[in-house]
C-alpha cells in the first residue's frame, strides 16, 4: 500500500509509522533484537522460519551474520516480491527463501526447522490467534528446536492498555504481561529457558537515534511536522506510550519444543 492510498485516520499504526519512515516497530528497538539473538546459540547451517518476513531485511541478516538458512513467511505479496529481490541483490538466494504465505497457517510449511523467529507478530494477534499461531510454531520446529520472541509487555492494568492501544493503533493490540506470556509459550508445549523485559520506548527521541540513526530520525519528525494526517495519528499514540509507560515495556522469550 502506498502512502498516497493510505487512509492515515483509519489505517493501523504500524503503517502509519511506516509511512512516516520508521523502519524500527519492535517494541524494544534493536537493543532488545540483540539481546534476543544474544539468547541464541546459532550453528552455522541451521535452519530458522522467521514469521512476517516483510522486505526480507533481517533474514537477510541472520544468514549473513551467522551462516544460517532461512525460510521468511510472509502474508503481502508486494513485500514477498521486493523481498524475494533483496535476497537476490545480496547473493543470499542459496540461503535464504522467501515464500508467501498466513502465519496463521503455518501447517502449509512441511519443513522443520532449528529455530522460529517472531518479532512484534502475537501482540497484534486475538487470544485464539496467539494461540494458534503458538502452536503452528511448535509443529514447525524439530525436537528440542527452540523458538525466539520478541513482543510488547503489558506490566499492569492489561485491560485498560489493550482498550487505549486498540484505539489509537486501530488493531487489536493486546500486550500480555509477563507470566501470561511465559503461560502461552508453555500450553504450545514450549518450555520458556531464558526471558528478558525492559523498557518500552518506540517513539522516544534517544530510541529512535539508536534505531533509525540521525538521518531516519531526522526524516522522521520532518514528515510527523509537515504533513498533519501522520502528525496527529503519531502523536495520539505517542500520548497513549508516556501514560502507560511504567506499565509497557517488551520482552524477549527463548522457549524449547518439548519432545
Amino acid at each position: 500500500m502506498t502512502n498516497t492510498t493510505l487512509n492515515f485516520k483509519t489505517a493501523p499504526g504500524h503503517e502509519v509509522l511506516a509511512a512516516a519512515g520508521k523502519t524500527m516497530l519492535r517494541p524494544g528497538g534493536k537493543a532488545a533484537t540483540e539481546m534476543l539473538l544474544e539468547l541464541a546459540d546459532f550453528k552455522s547451517g541451521d535452519t530458522v522460519l522467521e514469521l512476517a518476513a516483510s522486505f526480507g531485511y533481517s533474514s537477510i541478516a541472520l544468514a549473513e551474520r551467522f551462516g544460517v538458512k532461512v525460510v521468511g513467511v510472509e502474508k503481502n505479496p508486494d513485500s514477498v516480491a521486493r523481498a524475494r529481490a533483496n535476497v537476490a541483490a545480496a547473493g543470499l538466494s542459496d540461503r535464504v527463501e522467501i515464500i508467501e504465505g498466513d502465519i496463521l497457517h503455518l501447517d502449509r510449511i512441511t519443513q522443520e526447522f532449528d529455530w522460529v523467529l517472531a518479532e512484534a507478530i502475537l501482540t497484534m494477534q486475538s487470544p485464539s490467534g496467539k494461540a494458534k499461531i503458538l502452536s503452528g510454531i511448535g509443529d514447525r520446529l524439530k525436537p528440542g528446536g527452540k523458538f525466539l520472541s520478541h513482543e510488547l509487555l503489558a506490566k499492569n492494568r492489561e485491560a485498560e492498555i489493550h482498550k487505549a492501544l486498540s484505539e489509537v493503533i486501530r488493531v487489536n493490540s493486546t500486550p500480555l504481561s509477563e507470566s501470561g506470556w511465559i503461560a502461552l509459550c508453555q500450553n504450545a508445549g514450549l518450555q520458556v529457558e531464558k526471558c528478558q523485559t525492559g523498557a518500552m520506548g518506540l517513539l522516544n527521541l534517544r530510541r529512535m537515534l539508536d534505531d533509525e540513526g540521525f538521518v531516519g530520525t531526522a526524516r522522521i519528525v520532518w514528515n510527523v511536522l509537515s504533513r498533519s494526517p501522520i502528525r496527529d495519528r503519531i502523536l495520539a499514540m505517542r500520548r497513549v506510550f508516556q501514560k502507560y509507560q511504567q506499565d509497557l515495556g517488551y520482552i524477549i522469550i527463548c522457549a524449547q519444543k518439548q519432545s
